[in-house]
Order: structure tokens, then sequence, then C-alpha cells
């Protein structure tokens, strides 16, 4: 077995395209844009920052449509499309990147609407809110045993050893007891909220979901919360949410396997891929776009195979920009509507994606 292993754009024109990108979003706020396209919605029970209504990117006759206003994101239940103001542009106008840049240039400066314009917290110290997030995660990991909802969830992922749980430090917010955990550790209901571990009622952000820390130079830069159904969102802190996932384990290697999604991430490590690091969705940030290409090596891309196209695009946008910078790009096919996670749920096995990682494209 084999062990070792954003938009498309030159390298050079990168930081200015991802600038532009970025001026953008700032000037127009996503509930601000969604109001303007006469998207209607209402507050969630949750946050008073999120909304909910009907998806602008397929039918539908009940509400699963969410936008964070705070993180200035959205996400459908529906037809499982999320992200940002750029990439609800993309999907539901069906441009390119330059295109999606160019008709936001044409919609100029939007309307003032001060009571939708997302809140950003005050700035919080990164020593500070590295040292939160420890206790925070320390916390979720010690519930995790004792909500048999949580170790079903996990079981029909298809995580089923421990001893990865722990390592990955995977833990639960069942709700209810995180403020007073940390508010007896001295931390403040303010800061809780200023962080986002507490939504605008002081309830836990996290609850009734799986809780992944997200580590960067041996720090935790963020929490990943995955919802066990479909009630809630899933939902990153607000702030950046790190480089590649596992990437220290992986940085020395000269065959990197590149996934999506998290559950992706450890049913391959479970079969024997361990040269394995996750992107946290098909769009890379800076960061992890440097990462990939800090040394020769080959990639491969494994995204997935919707019925939409979307993965596959991603990873030839990808491909395209890291061969630019002399790194290699392989796709790796895998069977229709399937990702990782799902292939070996559906029963493929390690022999078997290792003869799809030896088929992987150009």
């Amino acid at each position: 077995m084999l062990l070792a292993f954003s938009y498309a754009r030159s390298p050079e024109a990168k930081p200015l395209v991802d600038e532009e990108a970025e001026k953008f979003k700032e000037r127009w706020p996503l509930l601000d844009y969604l109001r303007q396209q006469k998207w209607s919605a209402q507050p969630t029970r949750a946050s008073s920052s999120e909304f909910v209504g009907l998806c602008p990117l397929h039918q539908e006759t009940q509400p699963s449509f969410y936008v964070n206003a705070d993180k200035n994101l959205f996400y459908c239940h529906g037809c499982s499309q999320g992200g940002d103001l750029i990439r609800l542009v993309q999907l539901s106008r069906h441009l390119s990147f330059r295109q999606t840049l160019a008709y936001l240039e044409q919609l100029g400066v939007p309307p003032a609407s001060p009571s939708l314009a997302p809140r950003k917290p005050p700035s919080i110290l990164p020593a500070e809110r590295a040292n939160l997030l420890e206790q925070a995660a320390t916390f979720y990991q010690a519930q995790l045993d004792y909500h048999p909802e949580a170790l079903h969830y996990l079981e029909q992922r298809g995580l089923h050893d421990p001893a990865l749980c722990q390592q990955l430090r995977i833990g639960y917010a069942p709700g209810g007891s995180l403020r007073r955990h940390l508010m007896a550790q001295g931390y403040s209901f303010d800061l809780l909220q200023r962080l986002g571990l507490l939504n605008a009622q002081g309830r836990d952000s996290f609850y009734g979901r799986i809780v992944f820390p997200l580590i960067q130079d041996e720090r935790i830069v963020n929490l990943y919360g995955r919802s066990l159904g479909d009630d809630f969102a899933h939902r990153f802190l607000p702030g950046p949410k790190g480089g590649l996932y596992g990437w220290e384990q992986v940085r020395q290697y000269p065959e990197v396997i590149l996934v999506e999604g998290l559950f992706d991430y450890v049913v391959l490590w479970q079969a024997g891929f361990h040269h394995l690091t996750c992107c946290l969705g098909t769009h890379l940030n800076a960061s992890q776009f440097r990462q990939l290409c800090d040394r020769s090596r080959t990639v491969y891309l494994t995204f997935d195979v919707d019925s939409n196209g979307c993965g596959q695009e991603a990873a030839q946008r990808l491909a395209h920009d890291l061969r630019a910078r002399g790194i290699t790009a392989r796709r790796v096919l895998l069977p229709q509507g399937q990702d990782p996670n799902s292939f070996f749920l559906q029963g493929g096995d390690a022999r078997q994606f290792q003869f799809l990682l030896e088929a992987a494209q150009p």
C-alpha cells in the first residue's frame, strides 16, 4: 500500500485577487446582498445574528438556507452548498470568479442597513484566544464518552477507533454546562460571547455538535462543530480557520492526499492512509495554499464527485493553481455521487482506494 502520499489564476496575481475579493466582501455584507435580491428570512431561535429562509440556489418549500451575519457565511441543508458572498454569486448566477468580481463591481456600494450589518467582536489577544479555546476543547473532549447520541453519530460516519478520537481530540457539545465551566475558570461572560463560544442568549454556540479543534503551530486557532442532524448548521467560531488540518504530521512528505471534509479524513486515516490532510471545504485560504507549495511534492486531490460538479470543478481549479507553482497535482476520481467518507461507508476498502490513487488523473 502506498502510504507516502481558489480560484484559477496565476500565482503572481493571487495576492492581488484575494485582496480584491476581500474588498467586495467587506463592502457587501452577505445579508445585505441577499436582502437586495428580495430574500426573505427570519432570525433563528439559536442566535439573533443567524437567519433562515428559502434557498435561492434550488427549489424548496421548507426553509433550509442559513446565513450567519457575524461570520458573513451561508449554508443550505437542502442542497449542501455553503460559503461566502463570492461563492453565492458564483452559484446563483453561474459566473466564474472573475465574472463575479465584475458583477459586484457593477452593483456599487450597497444601501446602508445598520440593523443588518455584521457585528465584528472586539479584538482578542492571540494568547488569550488560544488559552480559552484550549479550555473549551478539553471540556468538549471530556463530554464525548458520556453521550451515546454523539458516539452513535461517529459510528454512523465511519469513525470506530477510540484511539483516533483521542488523538484528534474530538469532543461533543451537549449544551447547558460550558458557560458554567468556563466562568468557573475565571473567564468572563463577555469574553465567551466575543469569542463566539456563547450565542446572543448566552447558550453554547456548538450545542448538539461534534467538535473538532483546529490546530496550527501547536495552538488551537478555531473549533469546527459538525451537527448531529439537520436542525443546526455546521459552524466555525468567528475568525480564521487556520491552515490545513493535521499539516504538521505530513508537511515533510513528498506525496499528500488532500480531502474536503474531516469525516473524509478520519475514514482514510483508519484505512491506513496517513499522508493525509484536509482543507475544510473546496476553496483553500492563502495559508493553506502556501503550505501545499512549501516544497516539491505530489498532491492527490480527493474531492467530492457530486451531482452538481462543484467538487471536481474546484479540484480542477486547484490543480491548475498548484501546477503553476511547480506542484504536481492529480485528481482522484471516486465513483459518481461519492466522497471518501461515503466510499468507505458503502463498502469500499483500502485496496480499492489504493487503485483509485494509482489511477488518479493530472
